[in-house]
Protein backbone atom coordinates (compact mmCIF):
# COMPACT_ATOMS: atom_id res chain seq x y z
CA UNK A 1 0.00 0.00 0.00
CA UNK A 2 1.26 3.74 -0.52
CA UNK A 3 0.72 5.76 2.53
CA UNK A 4 1.21 9.05 3.06
CA UNK A 5 3.40 10.63 5.52
CA UNK A 6 4.11 14.85 4.45
CA UNK A 7 3.63 15.45 8.50
CA UNK A 8 7.32 14.46 8.82
CA UNK A 9 8.32 16.49 5.67
CA UNK A 10 6.15 19.38 6.16
CA UNK A 11 6.27 21.87 8.88
CA UNK A 12 3.05 24.02 8.47
CA UNK A 13 1.33 26.44 11.14
CA UNK A 14 -1.10 25.25 13.21
CA UNK A 15 -4.30 25.25 10.16
CA UNK A 16 -1.81 23.94 7.52
CA UNK A 17 -1.09 20.70 10.29
CA UNK A 18 -4.90 20.08 10.68
CA UNK A 19 -5.37 20.71 7.27
CA UNK A 20 -2.59 18.25 6.55
CA UNK A 21 -4.24 15.16 8.79
CA UNK A 22 -6.81 15.63 7.22
CA UNK A 23 -5.34 15.01 3.95
CA UNK A 24 -3.79 11.98 5.81
CA UNK A 25 -6.74 10.76 7.06
CA UNK A 26 -8.68 10.79 3.38
CA UNK A 27 -5.56 9.47 1.85
CA UNK A 28 -5.45 6.52 3.82
CA UNK A 29 -9.31 5.46 3.33
CA UNK A 30 -8.10 5.44 -0.38
CA UNK A 31 -5.51 3.87 -0.51
CA UNK A 32 -6.78 0.56 0.43
CA UNK A 33 -8.54 0.62 -2.97
CA UNK A 34 -5.81 0.29 -5.16
CA UNK A 35 -5.13 4.19 -5.41
CA UNK A 36 -1.99 5.86 -6.86
CA UNK A 37 -1.20 8.93 -5.03
CA UNK A 38 0.90 11.79 -7.00
CA UNK A 39 3.05 14.41 -5.24
CA UNK A 40 3.43 12.53 -1.75
CA UNK A 41 7.03 10.63 -0.73
CA UNK A 42 5.76 6.90 -1.73
CA UNK A 43 5.93 4.06 1.41
CA UNK A 44 6.08 0.54 0.22
CA UNK A 45 3.21 -1.26 1.44
CA UNK A 46 4.90 -2.07 4.89
CA UNK A 47 5.49 2.11 5.57
CA UNK A 48 8.65 2.01 4.36
CA UNK A 49 10.13 4.53 2.06
CA UNK A 50 10.54 4.05 -1.45
CA UNK A 51 13.86 5.03 -3.32
CA UNK A 52 13.91 4.39 -7.04
CA UNK A 53 14.50 6.91 -9.72
CA UNK A 54 15.46 7.00 -13.41
CA UNK A 55 14.74 2.91 -13.93
CA UNK A 56 11.22 1.22 -14.93
CA UNK A 57 9.13 -1.30 -14.49
CA UNK A 58 9.89 -4.74 -15.84
CA UNK A 59 7.54 -8.22 -15.81
CA UNK A 60 9.55 -11.04 -14.56
CA UNK A 61 8.54 -14.69 -13.49
CA UNK A 62 9.06 -14.64 -9.64
CA UNK A 63 11.44 -17.54 -8.96
CA UNK A 64 9.60 -18.51 -5.32
CA UNK A 65 6.34 -18.75 -7.02
CA UNK A 66 6.46 -19.63 -10.85
CA UNK A 67 4.24 -16.60 -11.61
CA UNK A 68 4.34 -13.33 -13.26
CA UNK A 69 5.60 -10.77 -10.47
CA UNK A 70 5.95 -6.96 -12.02
CA UNK A 71 9.69 -5.49 -10.47
CA UNK A 72 10.21 -2.10 -10.34
CA UNK A 73 14.10 -0.91 -10.59
CA UNK A 74 15.78 2.70 -9.78
CA UNK A 75 18.22 4.38 -8.25
CA UNK A 76 18.48 5.51 -4.27
CA UNK A 77 20.59 8.51 -3.84
CA UNK A 78 21.62 9.72 -0.80
CA UNK A 79 20.04 13.30 -1.30
CA UNK A 80 16.60 11.50 -2.10
CA UNK A 81 16.72 10.68 1.73
CA UNK A 82 17.78 14.31 2.71
CA UNK A 83 15.36 15.92 0.72
CA UNK A 84 12.45 13.73 1.74
CA UNK A 85 13.31 14.19 5.37
CA UNK A 86 13.63 18.49 4.87
CA UNK A 87 12.31 19.78 1.09
CA UNK A 88 13.41 22.94 1.93
CA UNK A 89 16.96 22.36 0.90
CA UNK A 90 18.11 21.46 -2.85
CA UNK A 91 20.55 19.34 -3.37
CA UNK A 92 23.69 20.39 -5.90
CA UNK A 93 25.24 16.49 -6.30
CA UNK A 94 24.00 13.06 -6.60
CA UNK A 95 25.52 10.10 -4.63
CA UNK A 96 24.94 7.08 -5.26
CA UNK A 97 23.94 4.42 -2.83
CA UNK A 98 22.30 1.26 -4.53
CA UNK A 99 20.02 -0.29 -7.30
CA UNK A 100 16.88 -0.85 -5.36
CA UNK A 101 14.06 -3.30 -6.64
CA UNK A 102 10.44 -3.52 -5.63
CA UNK A 103 8.04 -5.80 -6.01
CA UNK A 104 4.11 -5.76 -6.60
CA UNK A 105 1.46 -7.80 -8.16
CA UNK A 106 -0.87 -4.96 -8.93
CA UNK A 107 1.53 -2.01 -9.83
CA UNK A 108 0.05 -0.41 -7.00
CA UNK A 109 0.98 -1.82 -3.61
CA UNK A 110 5.20 -2.49 -3.81
CA UNK A 111 7.33 -4.37 -1.10
CA UNK A 112 10.98 -3.56 -0.90
CA UNK A 113 12.52 -6.62 -2.31
CA UNK A 114 16.38 -5.83 -2.09
CA UNK A 115 19.42 -3.76 -2.58
CA UNK A 116 19.96 -6.01 -6.17
CA UNK A 117 23.57 -3.63 -6.98
CA UNK A 118 25.05 -2.43 -3.64
CA UNK A 119 27.44 0.65 -3.92
CA UNK A 120 30.40 -1.63 -3.66
CA UNK A 121 29.96 -3.53 -6.42
CA UNK A 122 28.94 -0.48 -8.72
CA UNK A 123 32.56 0.88 -7.10
CA UNK A 124 34.44 -2.19 -7.47
CA UNK A 125 36.46 -1.56 -10.75
CA UNK A 126 36.33 2.45 -10.57
CA UNK A 127 35.66 5.15 -8.08
CA UNK A 128 32.40 6.64 -7.55
CA UNK A 129 30.88 8.06 -10.44
CA UNK A 130 27.40 8.71 -12.29
CA UNK A 131 24.66 6.03 -11.72
CA UNK A 132 21.38 6.53 -13.12
CA UNK A 133 19.13 6.13 -16.09
CA UNK A 134 18.99 2.04 -15.92
CA UNK A 135 16.58 -0.87 -17.54
CA UNK A 136 16.55 -4.05 -17.15
CA UNK A 137 16.15 -7.17 -19.96
CA UNK A 138 15.66 -11.18 -19.36
CA UNK A 139 18.14 -12.90 -22.01
CA UNK A 140 16.90 -16.03 -22.48
CA UNK A 141 19.53 -17.71 -24.61
CA UNK A 142 21.73 -17.82 -21.16
CA UNK A 143 18.53 -17.36 -19.03
CA UNK A 144 20.33 -14.30 -17.60
CA UNK A 145 19.28 -10.70 -16.23
CA UNK A 146 21.05 -8.22 -17.67
CA UNK A 147 20.90 -4.36 -16.25
CA UNK A 148 21.93 -1.47 -18.10
CA UNK A 149 23.37 1.51 -16.73
CA UNK A 150 25.00 4.82 -17.17
CA UNK A 151 28.02 4.89 -15.29
CA UNK A 152 30.21 7.60 -15.56
CA UNK A 153 30.80 8.54 -19.28
CA UNK A 154 29.86 4.55 -20.61
CA UNK A 155 27.69 2.20 -20.41
CA UNK A 156 27.68 -0.29 -17.93
CA UNK A 157 25.71 -3.69 -17.95
CA UNK A 158 25.54 -6.31 -14.69
CA UNK A 159 24.02 -9.45 -14.91
CA UNK A 160 22.11 -11.99 -12.39
CA UNK A 161 20.28 -15.25 -12.68
CA UNK A 162 17.42 -14.08 -11.06
CA UNK A 163 15.26 -10.81 -11.57
CA UNK A 164 16.11 -9.77 -7.70
CA UNK A 165 20.07 -10.28 -8.20
CA UNK A 166 22.35 -9.61 -6.92
CA UNK A 167 23.90 -8.20 -9.92
CA UNK A 168 27.07 -8.41 -10.72
CA UNK A 169 29.34 -6.72 -12.74
CA UNK A 170 29.21 -8.40 -16.63
CA UNK A 171 31.19 -5.68 -19.11
CA UNK A 172 31.40 -1.52 -19.35
CA UNK A 173 30.72 -0.65 -23.01
CA UNK A 174 32.10 2.67 -24.93
CA UNK A 175 29.65 4.21 -27.69
CA UNK A 176 32.12 5.39 -28.84
CA UNK A 177 32.82 3.48 -32.37
CA UNK A 178 28.46 2.94 -32.48
CA UNK A 179 27.55 6.87 -32.67
CA UNK A 180 30.17 9.08 -31.75
CA UNK A 181 30.53 9.61 -27.85
CA UNK A 182 31.36 6.82 -25.19
CA UNK A 183 28.11 7.78 -23.10
CA UNK A 184 24.04 8.35 -23.73
CA UNK A 185 22.81 10.99 -22.93
CA UNK A 186 19.65 9.47 -21.36
CA UNK A 187 18.47 6.08 -21.87
CA UNK A 188 16.01 3.20 -20.53
CA UNK A 189 15.00 -0.83 -21.70
CA UNK A 190 11.75 -1.45 -23.36
CA UNK A 191 10.77 -4.91 -23.69
CA UNK A 192 8.40 -5.74 -26.42
CA UNK A 193 6.24 -8.01 -24.66
CA UNK A 194 4.35 -9.23 -27.97
CA UNK A 195 7.82 -10.90 -28.82
CA UNK A 196 9.86 -11.14 -25.62
CA UNK A 197 12.71 -8.72 -27.06
CA UNK A 198 14.38 -5.76 -25.29
CA UNK A 199 16.08 -2.68 -26.79
CA UNK A 200 18.12 -0.09 -25.27
CA UNK A 201 16.45 3.82 -25.83
CA UNK A 202 18.81 6.54 -25.93
CA UNK A 203 20.27 9.66 -27.23
CA UNK A 204 23.24 10.67 -28.91
CA UNK A 205 25.77 11.82 -25.78
CA UNK A 206 26.48 15.07 -26.95
CA UNK A 207 23.61 17.65 -27.57
CA UNK A 208 21.06 14.82 -27.38
CA UNK A 209 19.53 15.95 -30.69
CA UNK A 210 19.65 11.92 -32.29
CA UNK A 211 17.82 9.31 -30.88
CA UNK A 212 18.87 5.12 -31.41
CA UNK A 213 17.34 2.14 -30.61
CA UNK A 214 19.77 -1.25 -30.15
CA UNK A 215 18.27 -4.56 -29.46
CA UNK A 216 19.80 -6.06 -26.66
CA UNK A 217 21.24 -9.60 -27.05
CA UNK A 218 24.43 -11.92 -27.38
CA UNK A 219 27.57 -11.05 -28.95
CA UNK A 220 30.79 -13.15 -28.53
CA UNK A 221 29.92 -14.47 -25.54
CA UNK A 222 28.92 -11.23 -23.64
CA UNK A 223 25.26 -9.13 -23.51
CA UNK A 224 25.63 -6.38 -25.37
CA UNK A 225 23.43 -4.54 -28.30
CA UNK A 226 23.50 -5.99 -31.23
CA UNK A 227 22.41 -3.57 -34.10
CA UNK A 228 22.00 0.41 -33.89
CA UNK A 229 19.34 2.33 -35.36
CA UNK A 230 18.79 6.32 -35.76
CA UNK A 231 15.10 6.93 -35.28
CA UNK A 232 15.61 10.74 -34.72
CA UNK A 233 17.54 13.66 -35.21
CA UNK A 234 16.08 17.10 -34.56
CA UNK A 235 16.41 19.20 -31.61
CA UNK A 236 18.04 18.15 -28.41
CA UNK A 237 16.04 15.62 -26.13
CA UNK A 238 16.23 13.45 -22.78
CA UNK A 239 14.50 11.02 -20.64
CA UNK A 240 14.40 8.73 -23.89
CA UNK A 241 11.47 5.75 -23.16
CA UNK A 242 9.16 4.28 -25.07
CA UNK A 243 5.71 2.40 -25.11
CA UNK A 244 3.58 -0.10 -27.20
CA UNK A 245 -0.25 0.59 -27.46
CA UNK A 246 -2.56 -1.51 -29.82
CA UNK A 247 -0.02 -2.60 -32.05
CA UNK A 248 2.09 0.65 -32.64
CA UNK A 249 5.55 2.16 -31.02
CA UNK A 250 5.22 5.38 -29.25
CA UNK A 251 9.00 7.12 -28.69
CA UNK A 252 9.02 9.58 -25.81
CA UNK A 253 11.31 12.37 -24.16
CA UNK A 254 11.71 15.26 -22.50
CA UNK A 255 13.79 18.92 -23.24
CA UNK A 256 16.76 19.42 -22.18
CA UNK A 257 15.91 21.29 -19.19
CA UNK A 258 18.79 19.65 -16.12
CA UNK A 259 16.32 18.36 -13.01
CA UNK A 260 13.62 20.31 -14.22
CA UNK A 261 10.28 19.59 -16.16
CA UNK A 262 9.04 19.52 -19.37
CA UNK A 263 6.78 18.48 -22.18
CA UNK A 264 6.17 15.45 -22.76
CA UNK A 265 6.78 14.72 -26.77
CA UNK A 266 6.39 11.92 -28.68
CA UNK A 267 6.61 9.95 -32.17
CA UNK A 268 4.74 7.22 -33.43
CA UNK A 269 5.44 4.34 -36.05
CA UNK A 270 4.13 0.46 -36.85
CA UNK A 271 7.55 -0.93 -36.45
CA UNK A 272 10.17 -0.68 -33.90
CA UNK A 273 12.84 0.70 -36.34
CA UNK A 274 10.40 2.85 -38.11
CA UNK A 275 10.17 4.87 -39.71
CA UNK A 276 9.12 7.38 -36.84
CA UNK A 277 6.01 10.19 -37.84
CA UNK A 278 6.19 13.09 -37.91
CA UNK A 279 9.07 13.08 -39.12
CA UNK A 280 12.28 14.26 -36.74
CA UNK A 281 9.47 16.34 -35.46
CA UNK A 282 8.80 15.66 -31.95
CA UNK A 283 5.01 16.49 -31.18
CA UNK A 284 3.57 17.61 -27.51
CA UNK A 285 1.37 15.54 -25.94
CA UNK A 286 -2.30 16.88 -25.77
CA UNK A 287 -3.09 17.68 -21.90
CA UNK A 288 0.54 17.85 -20.30
CA UNK A 289 0.72 21.62 -21.63
CA UNK A 290 -1.00 23.26 -18.58
CA UNK A 291 1.35 21.71 -15.75
CA UNK A 292 4.26 19.89 -17.92
CA UNK A 293 3.43 16.85 -17.19
CA UNK A 294 2.35 17.47 -13.73
CA UNK A 295 5.95 18.50 -13.19
CA UNK A 296 8.11 15.81 -14.36
CA UNK A 297 10.18 14.31 -17.00
CA UNK A 298 9.83 11.46 -19.03
CA UNK A 299 10.72 8.35 -17.20
CA UNK A 300 9.18 4.97 -18.38
CA UNK A 301 5.93 3.57 -19.63
CA UNK A 302 4.48 0.71 -19.02
CA UNK A 303 1.65 -0.91 -21.03
CA UNK A 304 -1.62 -3.06 -18.89
CA UNK A 305 -3.16 -5.78 -21.51
CA UNK A 306 -5.90 -6.12 -19.13
CA UNK A 307 -9.17 -8.05 -19.60
CA UNK A 308 -11.20 -5.12 -20.44
CA UNK A 309 -8.88 -2.62 -21.48
CA UNK A 310 -5.51 -2.16 -22.72
CA UNK A 311 -4.08 1.12 -20.51
CA UNK A 312 -0.58 2.67 -20.64
CA UNK A 313 0.56 3.77 -17.58
CA UNK A 314 3.45 7.00 -17.71
CA UNK A 315 5.85 6.77 -14.96
CA UNK A 316 7.27 10.42 -14.61
CA UNK A 317 10.52 11.10 -13.13
CA UNK A 318 10.38 14.02 -10.33
CA UNK A 319 13.70 15.17 -9.80
CA UNK A 320 13.09 17.04 -6.87
CA UNK A 321 15.73 16.20 -4.62
CA UNK A 322 18.14 17.95 -7.46
CA UNK A 323 15.52 20.51 -8.52
CA UNK A 324 13.52 21.55 -5.19
CA UNK A 325 10.38 21.48 -7.38
CA UNK A 326 7.68 19.56 -5.01
CA UNK A 327 7.62 16.53 -2.80
CA UNK A 328 7.75 13.29 -4.47
CA UNK A 329 9.75 11.31 -6.96
CA UNK A 330 7.27 9.01 -8.91
CA UNK A 331 4.99 10.37 -10.42
CA UNK A 332 2.39 8.24 -12.14
CA UNK A 333 -0.64 8.82 -14.58
CA UNK A 334 -2.99 6.75 -17.05
CA UNK A 335 -2.85 7.69 -21.05
CA UNK A 336 -5.91 7.88 -23.25
CA UNK A 337 -6.28 7.55 -26.83
CA UNK A 338 -8.24 9.85 -29.60
CA UNK A 339 -6.73 7.24 -32.47
CA UNK A 340 -3.39 6.75 -32.37
CA UNK A 341 -2.90 10.27 -30.37
CA UNK A 342 -2.20 9.43 -26.92
CA UNK A 343 -3.65 12.09 -24.43
CA UNK A 344 -1.84 13.26 -20.85
CA UNK A 345 -4.30 12.77 -17.93
CA UNK A 346 -2.43 14.80 -15.21
CA UNK A 347 -4.18 14.09 -11.86
CA UNK A 348 -3.77 13.96 -8.44
CA UNK A 349 -4.79 10.91 -7.46
CA UNK A 350 -6.38 8.16 -9.20
CA UNK A 351 -7.32 4.06 -9.41
CA UNK A 352 -6.00 1.37 -10.45
CA UNK A 353 -7.10 -2.52 -11.59
CA UNK A 354 -4.10 -3.65 -12.79
CA UNK A 355 -6.25 -6.97 -13.76
CA UNK A 356 -8.87 -5.26 -16.12
CA UNK A 357 -6.76 -2.61 -16.87
CA UNK A 358 -9.63 0.11 -15.76
CA UNK A 359 -8.88 3.16 -14.23
CA UNK A 360 -10.68 5.79 -12.54
CA UNK A 361 -10.31 9.44 -11.41
CA UNK A 362 -10.16 9.11 -7.24
CA UNK A 363 -12.83 11.36 -5.14
CA UNK A 364 -9.73 13.26 -3.38
CA UNK A 365 -8.02 14.35 -6.75
CA UNK A 366 -7.14 17.91 -7.12
CA UNK A 367 -8.28 19.46 -10.74
CA UNK A 368 -5.92 22.56 -10.19
CA UNK A 369 -2.99 22.50 -12.73
CA UNK A 370 0.33 23.72 -11.56
CA UNK A 371 -1.02 24.45 -8.05
CA UNK A 372 2.20 24.82 -6.38
CA UNK A 373 3.50 26.73 -8.90
CA UNK A 374 6.65 24.10 -9.67
CA UNK A 375 6.21 23.85 -13.73
CA UNK A 376 8.24 26.89 -13.96
CA UNK A 377 11.92 26.35 -13.94
CA UNK A 378 12.87 30.64 -14.45
CA UNK A 379 11.64 33.89 -13.01
CA UNK A 380 8.68 34.51 -15.33
CA UNK A 381 8.58 36.20 -17.78
CA UNK A 382 11.93 34.67 -18.95
CA UNK A 383 13.50 34.87 -22.51
CA UNK A 384 15.81 31.87 -21.25
CA UNK A 385 14.24 29.06 -22.52
CA UNK A 386 11.54 28.54 -23.05
CA UNK A 387 10.61 31.64 -23.64
CA UNK A 388 7.26 32.39 -21.65
CA UNK A 389 5.25 35.70 -20.48
CA UNK A 390 2.36 33.62 -18.59
CA UNK A 391 2.80 31.45 -15.80
CA UNK A 392 2.51 27.57 -16.79
CA UNK A 393 -1.41 26.89 -16.46
CA UNK A 394 -2.40 30.58 -15.07
CA UNK A 395 -3.39 33.46 -16.60
CA UNK A 396 -2.15 36.69 -15.91
CA UNK A 397 -4.14 40.22 -16.15
CA UNK A 398 -2.71 43.67 -16.01
CA UNK A 399 -5.88 45.92 -15.21
CA UNK A 400 -4.16 48.80 -14.12
CA UNK A 401 0.17 48.70 -13.48
CA UNK A 402 3.31 47.96 -15.48
CA UNK A 403 2.44 44.99 -18.74
CA UNK A 404 4.07 41.61 -18.21
CA UNK A 405 6.91 41.32 -20.82
CA UNK A 406 9.35 38.97 -22.18
CA UNK A 407 12.89 41.28 -21.88
CA UNK A 408 11.50 44.11 -20.04
CA UNK A 409 13.30 44.79 -17.04
CA UNK A 410 10.38 46.84 -15.95
CA UNK A 411 8.23 43.90 -16.20
CA UNK A 412 6.85 42.26 -12.83
CA UNK A 413 8.11 38.75 -12.19
CA UNK A 414 5.04 36.48 -11.98
CA UNK A 415 6.79 33.59 -9.46
CA UNK A 416 8.55 34.52 -6.44
CA UNK A 417 11.53 32.24 -4.73
CA UNK A 418 10.65 30.92 -1.91
CA UNK A 419 13.09 31.06 1.24
CA UNK A 420 14.35 27.82 2.72
CA UNK A 421 12.19 29.54 5.74
CA UNK A 422 9.43 29.45 3.80
CA UNK A 423 9.73 26.16 2.03
CA UNK A 424 8.90 24.81 5.44
CA UNK A 425 5.49 25.72 5.43
CA UNK A 426 5.15 25.53 1.54
CA UNK A 427 5.56 23.45 -0.93
CA UNK A 428 8.66 23.69 -3.22
CA UNK A 429 10.89 26.57 -4.33
CA UNK A 430 8.44 29.05 -5.98
CA UNK A 431 5.06 30.27 -5.87
CA UNK A 432 2.73 33.23 -7.61
CA UNK A 433 3.81 36.84 -6.69
CA UNK A 434 1.66 39.42 -7.05
CA UNK A 435 3.29 42.82 -6.97
CA UNK A 436 4.00 46.17 -8.53
CA UNK A 437 6.65 49.05 -8.29
CA UNK A 438 3.71 51.20 -8.92
CA UNK A 439 -0.17 51.18 -7.73
CA UNK A 440 -1.47 48.23 -9.19
CA UNK A 441 -4.66 46.00 -10.23
CA UNK A 442 -4.19 42.52 -11.28
CA UNK A 443 -6.35 39.46 -12.09
CA UNK A 444 -4.44 35.63 -11.70
CA UNK A 445 -6.68 33.00 -12.54
CA UNK A 446 -7.09 29.39 -14.32
CA UNK A 447 -10.11 28.00 -15.86
CA UNK A 448 -10.81 24.42 -14.80
CA UNK A 449 -12.60 22.68 -17.30
CA UNK A 450 -13.71 18.66 -18.18
CA UNK A 451 -11.10 17.03 -20.50
CA UNK A 452 -12.27 14.68 -22.99
CA UNK A 453 -11.07 11.90 -20.67
CA UNK A 454 -11.64 13.26 -17.31
CA UNK A 455 -14.99 15.33 -16.37
CA UNK A 456 -14.94 17.91 -13.73
CA UNK A 457 -18.27 16.76 -11.99
CA UNK A 458 -21.05 18.50 -11.20
CA UNK A 459 -21.18 19.20 -7.28
CA UNK A 460 -19.51 21.18 -4.31
CA UNK A 461 -15.77 22.07 -4.11
CA UNK A 462 -13.18 23.49 -1.78
CA UNK A 463 -10.58 25.79 -2.52
CA UNK A 464 -7.88 25.70 -0.79
CA UNK A 465 -4.29 28.20 -1.11
CA UNK A 466 -1.99 29.28 1.34
CA UNK A 467 -1.25 33.24 1.13
CA UNK A 468 1.34 35.51 2.67
CA UNK A 469 1.22 39.39 1.91
CA UNK A 470 1.86 42.94 2.94
CA UNK A 471 -0.40 45.57 3.64
CA UNK A 472 -1.49 48.15 1.36
CA UNK A 473 -4.00 46.52 -0.25
CA UNK A 474 -7.72 47.89 -1.11
CA UNK A 475 -8.95 44.70 -2.61
CA UNK A 476 -7.33 41.29 -2.10
CA UNK A 477 -9.51 37.63 -2.38
CA UNK A 478 -9.49 34.09 -3.44
CA UNK A 479 -12.36 33.51 -6.00
CA UNK A 480 -14.65 30.72 -7.45
CA UNK A 481 -16.78 31.15 -10.51
CA UNK A 482 -19.15 28.67 -12.30
CA UNK A 483 -22.42 28.56 -14.15
CA UNK A 484 -22.74 32.70 -13.41
CA UNK A 485 -22.16 32.45 -9.50
CA UNK A 486 -19.04 33.50 -8.23
CA UNK A 487 -17.49 33.11 -4.48
CA UNK A 488 -15.13 35.04 -2.74
CA UNK A 489 -12.90 35.01 -0.04
CA UNK A 490 -11.53 38.13 0.97
CA UNK A 491 -8.05 38.57 2.58
CA UNK A 492 -8.38 41.75 5.20
CA UNK A 493 -5.19 41.88 7.16
CA UNK A 494 -1.58 41.77 6.20
CA UNK A 495 0.03 37.91 7.04
CA UNK A 496 3.29 38.16 7.68
CA UNK A 497 3.50 34.11 7.82
CA UNK A 498 1.83 31.47 5.78
CA UNK A 499 -2.37 31.07 6.46
CA UNK A 500 -4.57 28.39 4.86
CA UNK A 501 -7.61 30.26 3.24
CA UNK A 502 -10.59 28.06 2.09
CA UNK A 503 -13.38 28.71 0.06
CA UNK A 504 -16.01 25.93 0.95
CA UNK A 505 -19.38 24.59 -0.93
CA UNK A 506 -17.80 25.70 -4.17
CA UNK A 507 -20.46 25.31 -6.79
CA UNK A 508 -19.36 23.70 -9.67
CA UNK A 509 -21.96 23.30 -12.71
CA UNK A 510 -21.16 22.52 -16.22
CA UNK A 511 -18.12 21.10 -16.21
CA UNK A 512 -16.61 24.12 -15.90
CA UNK A 513 -15.00 26.96 -13.22
CA UNK A 514 -12.80 29.97 -12.93
CA UNK A 515 -10.41 30.47 -9.86
CA UNK A 516 -7.96 32.46 -9.44
CA UNK A 517 -7.17 35.95 -7.41
CA UNK A 518 -7.87 39.61 -7.68
CA UNK A 519 -5.75 42.36 -6.04
CA UNK A 520 -5.56 46.21 -6.04
CA UNK A 521 -2.54 47.32 -4.19
CA UNK A 522 -0.14 50.12 -3.63
CA UNK A 523 3.18 49.89 -5.16
CA UNK A 524 5.72 47.27 -3.84
CA UNK A 525 3.17 46.04 -1.83
CA UNK A 526 3.17 42.08 -2.40
CA UNK A 527 1.04 38.58 -1.99
CA UNK A 528 2.35 35.41 -2.23
CA UNK A 529 0.39 31.92 -3.21
CA UNK A 530 0.89 28.25 -3.31
CA UNK A 531 -0.52 25.15 -2.95
CA UNK A 532 -3.45 25.91 -4.83
CA UNK A 533 -6.13 22.83 -4.79
CA UNK A 534 -9.74 22.05 -5.67
CA UNK A 535 -11.23 19.25 -4.46
CA UNK A 536 -14.86 17.76 -4.39
CA UNK A 537 -16.45 17.63 -0.91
Amino acid sequence: MIRLNKASHMRFLTTGVLLLCLCITAYNSHAQRGTIQNDVFRNTQDGQPVYSQGGGIFRFTNPATGKARYYWYGVHYKEAEQYRHDPSVTYARNTFESVTCYGSDDLVNWTFEKDVITKEEMNRNSRPTWVGRLGVAYISSINQYALFVQHGGKVGILTASSPTGNFTWHQEISMESIIGTSNTGDQTVFTDEDNGKSYLIYSYGKGRNKIYISEIGVKEGKVNILNCNQVFQGASREGNCMFKYKGKYYMCASNIYGWDASHVYYLVADDIKGPYTPTNNMQVMPGCEDDFGHVTQTGFFYTIKGTRQETVLYCGDRWSNFAGNGLGYNQWFPLSFNGATPYFNSLSAWQLDATTGLWTVNADNNYIKNGSFEADRNAIPSNFKPIQEQLTGWATIVIKGTAVKVGDSSSPRLNHFNTADERKQVIGEKSLHISDNVPFQRKVFQTVSSSPYVPLPDGLYTLTARIKNSEGFTQLEMYAESNGTKQQHRITQQNTFWQTIQLKNVSIKGGKAEVGFLATGTENAFCYVDDVSLVKQ
